[in-house]
């Protein structure tokens, strides 16, 4: 996947429980080492068929001079291990937790997307000490409010053995249907979905055993209730909505902001783009992790920024 990401970014591997974890961070020219007392960004891509670290990699290198930069692939993803197992929810917040402790030594400031945004403020609920704030784009956990938002086969489908590998092979293994998966779900806007993301989340669809996670995902065996948690969140969080994201509309993400205005300090909507924005729009999402960083979460200002529609949580509950 290296070819994916921008010169001078290398792999680095973490072991956990489940294998190793591959992380891309700065090795060389033209980057120059991140100072010894910069904060960490740690960039963690959503679920489903093809999904990689490739997801943040026109974001993050914006902070590769300030900040010392992690993008792991998760376990199950990307160029990490694939183990032949039945993931469960419980196999992110420990490998994850794992991966944390082992490459950072003070707290993190996580950007993270969709179900693993969710899975971030469960980790930041229950390890408040391994993190310093949250960006979250789309944070669901597919089960928000009791409702299911991400299955889109029955269950007697996708639960059946070999037929449902058969329904990973066609749907995520060949260019053209990675390309309809990423028209049809992912990307508001087309056109904007160019060759090399085709082909990033082709090879990474294609790894042994990579049916494993992504079946995982769409059976429902990761999803949860995100709004069991939210409310017991700490750590300063903005949330960013793509307006036009499927499965997890912006109304949602508004109910799920309104659980805990203390935390969820900003809830941004982005116009015209879906659940990947990170790729649809990165440097919308550059400029407003950019401000996020460098005024709305160190000088504590409320003010918006102007290249979003932004609604904060006091304006959300009363409708506006």
């Amino acid at each position: 996947m290296l070819q994916f990401h921008p010169p001078g970014i290398g792999q680095q591997v973490v072991e956990t429980s489940l294998g190793a974890m591959v992380y891309y961070t700065p090795v060389g020219a033209p980057w120059t080492p991140a100072p010894a007392d910069a904060p960490t960004l740690l960039f963690l891509h959503g679920f489903g068929g093809g999904a990689s670290a490739y997801e943040w990699s026109k974001v993050y290198p914006a902070f590769l001079d300030t900040h010392r930069v992690l993008v792991p692939d998760l376990i199950g993803w990307g160029q990490s291990a694939h183990p032949a197992r039945d993931y469960r929810v419980e196999d992110y917040l420990t490998t994850l937790t794992e991966f944390v402790e082992k490459t950072c030594t003070t707290p993190v400031t996580v950007v993270a997307s969709s179900l693993t945004g969710a899975i971030a403020v469960r980790l930041a609920v229950g390890r408040s000490d391994l993190f310093n704030a949250l960006f979250l784009v789309c944070p669901s956990g597919f089960s928000d409010f009791g409702q299911d938002a991400g299955r889109r086969l029955p269950l007697q489908i996708i639960n059946t053995p070999l037929l449902n590998q058969l329904i990973y092979t066609l749907g995520a293994t060949h260019e053209a249907a990675v390309r309809n998966f990423l028209e049809r779900f992912l990307f508001a806007q087309p056109d904007r979905i160019s060759p090399e993301t085709v082909a990033a989340y082709l090879e990474s669809a294609q790894q042994p055993n990579a049916q494993y996670a992504a079946l995982a995902f769409l059976q429902g065996n990761l999803y949860f209730d995100l709004a069991r948690y939210i409310g017991q969140l700490k750590t300063p969080t903005t949330i960013l909505w793509g307006e036009k994201a499927q499965f997890t509309p912006v109304e949602q993400g508004r109910r799920l902001a309104c659980l805990n205005p203390t935390a969820v300090q900003f809830f941004l909507r982005l116009q015209g783009t879906g659940v990947l924005p990170a790729l649809e729009q990165p440097e919308t999402v550059t400029g407003l992790l950019q401000w996020f960083l460098w005024k709305g979460l160190n000088s504590g200002d409320r003010d918006t920024p102007e290249d979003a529609t932004s609604v904060t949580p006091a304006a959300i509950s009363t409708g506006n």
